[in-house]
């Protein structure tokens, strides 16, 4: 005998709802497959159109202050990043000023905004054809100016790092007195602890409001010996090369030749060290020097509207001679007195007696500066503005430096151009 199983019996609708939950299903797996492969792509695609905003920006800064058709470069730069400005699938727009936010007005200032449209796989089905990225990118073309060099500080170590015991960036000693008036002292160095020194008795008078600005920290040994105290520091760096255009001093063809009366002209001097000995009277011009300068104890020299161009060589100016030497007033170089290129690495040592007086600028971006001299309480000064590498002031002077604009160096700064976002 066989048993006979009962059936399960089958509800009504169980085929029907078992359909919609694998439709759901399906949309469901479409939805999770639209969200890891049209968002991966969408994020994809946000920074590349960001790296291309980026680039186009950068190009439409650089080529506009070049003097170049800046539009047409952005948007050559775009679409070699993938963004041709086709009007469908992506656009390119630029604005100067931008339209809108804190450099709206300013026209210094490009705005580039990349739309792309993104077609997508799997969204579609849930009724998203389409993603829209918007990348907005703004750039800084800042042009050239004219100007004082420095903010006007009359003294400048420009190293950018430098050591406690050697190599130091600023160093005053012995029983030296640095007067400062019209403008300050910058120390560039970036060491925490010794970029600025000051041992012994050597001391420093500001007298006026310019600041003691040092990127890195100081080492003061006597603290009643610096004014103002305290000095600034944790200043921002300058950086080097630094960024302005260099003179363009030269002497071309030109010889200089002595007279024979005890004066020279202007020009190439490439017969040892400067000047030839029974010269006292430099003639106005350029002199563009192979060696060393070297004004020994117990001579004169005086020279007006002149640079001194140290191609090689050092600068030495002894204690007990008596100078007087100015910078042009008119002209390229008005202003220049003493230009060591930055890759003359030498020696400029100033010194001289207390009627010794110097006008002008003197720019040794790349030299070692010692500054020994001019005691001004017989009226010597340097009336310039002193750029050097490392700085070291001693002796037992009471040096003063007083800048005034007019009668130092104005060059144009180095045109910038700097993304924003």
């Amino acid at each position: 005998m066989q048993l006979k199983l009962p059936s399960t019996p089958t509800r009504p609708g169980e085929k029907g709802q078992a359909i919609i939950l694998i439709i759901f299903a399906i949309i469901g797996l479409i939805g999770v497959s639209a969200l890891a492969i049209d968002g991966t792509n969408a994020f994809l695609d946000s920074r590349r159109a960001e790296t291309a905003a980026s680039a186009a920006a950068l190009t439409a800064a650089l080529t506009r202050i070049e003097g170049g058709n800046w539009r047409a470069a952005a948007l050559a730069t775009a679409a070699a990043n993938g963004y041709d400005n086709n009007g469908v699938t992506n656009t390119v727009e630029m604005n100067t000023p931008p339209l809108s936010g804190p450099y709206s007005g300013n026209s210094e200032y490009i705005e580039v905004i990349i739309t792309s449209h993104l077609k997508t796989y799997f969204a579609v089905v849930i009724g998203v054809p389409y993603i829209t990225n918007r990348s907005l990118v703004i750039s800084q073309s800042k042009p050239s100016e004219l100007g004082e060099m420095f903010k006007g500080y009359a003294l400048v170590s420009l190293a950018p790092e430098t050591q406690c015991e050697l190599h130091r960036g600023f160093w005053i000693h012995s029983e030296a007195t640095l007067n400062f008036e019209g403008g300050g002292l910058f120390v560039n160095s970036n060491n925490p602890e010794c970029a600025f020194i000051s041992f012994g008795s050597g001391s420093i008078r500001v007298r006026d409001a310019s600041p003691i600005s040092v990127v890195g920290g100081a080492d003061i040994q006597k603290p009643k010996l610096i004014t103002p105290y305290p000095i600034e520091t944790g200043i921002a760096p300058i950086p080097f090369p630094i960024p302005y255009k260099m003179p363009r001093a030269g002497c071309g063809s030109k010889i200089a030749t002595p007279d024979g009366l005890g004066s020279i002209s202007s020009g190439n001097w490439d017969e040892g060290v400067f000047p030839p000995e029974g010269v006292t009277i430099l003639g106005s011009g350029v002199y563009c020097l192979q060696d060393d300068f070297i004004v020994a104890d117990g001579t004169y020299l005086e020279g007006g509207n002149v640079v001194i161009v140290m191609e090689d060589g050092n600068v030495k100016i002894s204690g007990s001679a008596e100078v007087h030497l100015g910078a042009p007033q008119s002209g390229p170089n008005q202003g220049l007195l003493i230009y060591m290129p930055v890759g003359n690495r030498g020696i400029i040592s100033l010194n001289g007696n207390d009627d010794s007086e110097f006008k002008g600028t003197i720019l040794a971006p790349g030299a070692d500066l010692r500054i020994n001299g001019l005691d001004n309480l017989h009226g010597a000064a340097y009336r310039s503005q002193i750029i050097a590498y490392y700085v070291e002031v001693d002796g037992t002077d009471n040096i003063l430096i007083k800048y005034e604009d007019e009668q130092n160096y104005d060059t144009y700064t180095m045109p910038e151009v700097i993304l924003i976002k």
